[in-house]
């Protein structure tokens, strides 16, 4: 069995809800502001650790404000490891405002604070991977710590997966070494128009379940959906975490898939 590494961000998300989103130049009223945790990266070592047994652990930074120390502090009541959880003076912590609407889609804009402050050095956790164990890295944190994760993973025999969203200009050695890249429908799209064809790529479609290299998991039906937010990283936190585990694909889907199920039926990506 090997452990999780997440190499990722961490936000303080301000949720609003809203009957529809904004035109351009528009504004509506919304409900009270519900202040909930987030960023794509503590939203999966949450996830890895609320639905597997994998041992995890999270490297990132957040500001030196009370919100930073608040959520390292949550982070250690889930277990996870935050010892590479950095501190950075002077900054924000990493914040999102996220509109959710009737129909209970979300539009969210992030602000990076901390996030943006990671660079390789804090990957010194990295040094001593294993062939058992798993890195996941998210796209919102610099490019540059993205790439190490990749090339450290690969010359120690790790698992690398990449949550790709959204599908921007990575070095393609980066992309192909993940086992798998994870991305939505609307993301494989443009993850095929700009790299062609790769050897592992997982597709999340939603209430139409994903599929994995010929593997094909159903979503769970008959869900009250609240709040879609964290769906996706829920569902990644949680294969990565059943990959540590020498989960098989089929297996690893299906603890991910309830774990998206879940995070929908109540509010906030956690």
């Amino acid at each position: 069995m090997g452990r999780l590494f997440v190499v990722g961000s961490l936000n303080v998300d301000t949720v609003v809800r809203v009957d529809r989103h904004p035109l351009p130049g528009e504004t509506v009223m919304g409900g009270d502001p519900l202040r909930l945790w987030g960023g794509k990266g503590a939203n999966q070592v949450v996830s890895a650790a609320r639905n597997t047994a994998a041992a995890t652990v999270f490297i990132g930074r957040v500001g030196d404000d009370s919100v930073g120390a608040e959520y390292r502090s949550r982070l250690d009541s889930f277990g996870v490891d935050t010892r590479n959880l950095r501190t950075t003076p002077g900054v924000p912590t990493g914040s999102a405002a996220i509109a959710v609407s009737a129909a209970s889609e979300n539009t969210i804009i992030v602000s990076s604070g901390a996030n943006a402050r990671l660079v390789a050095a804090d990957l010194q956790a990295l040094d001593d991977l294993t062939p058992g164990d798993v890195v996941v890295a998210t796209l919102e944190v610099p490019t540059p710590v993205i790439g190490h994760a990749a090339r450290r993973s690969a010359e120690s025999g790790a698992r690398f997966v990449l949550n790709f969203s959204p599908v921007i200009d990575l070095p393609r050695d980066v992309v192909e070494a993940a086992d798998p890249v994870v991305v939505n429908e609307h993301e494989a799209v443009e993850l095929n128009r700009r790299f062609g064809s790769l050897g592992s790529v997982l597709i999340t479609r939603g209430s139409d379940g994903s599929e994995w290299g010929g593997v094909f998991v159903p979503a769970l039906p008959d869900l009250d959906v609240m709040d879609t937010t964290g769906a996706g990283d829920a569902y990644c936190g949680a294969l990565a975490g059943e990959l540590a585990m020498e989960a098989t694909r089929a297996e690893a889907m299906r603890v991910a898939t309830r774990a998206a199920a879940d995070v929908v039926q109540r509010p906030g990506a956690q």
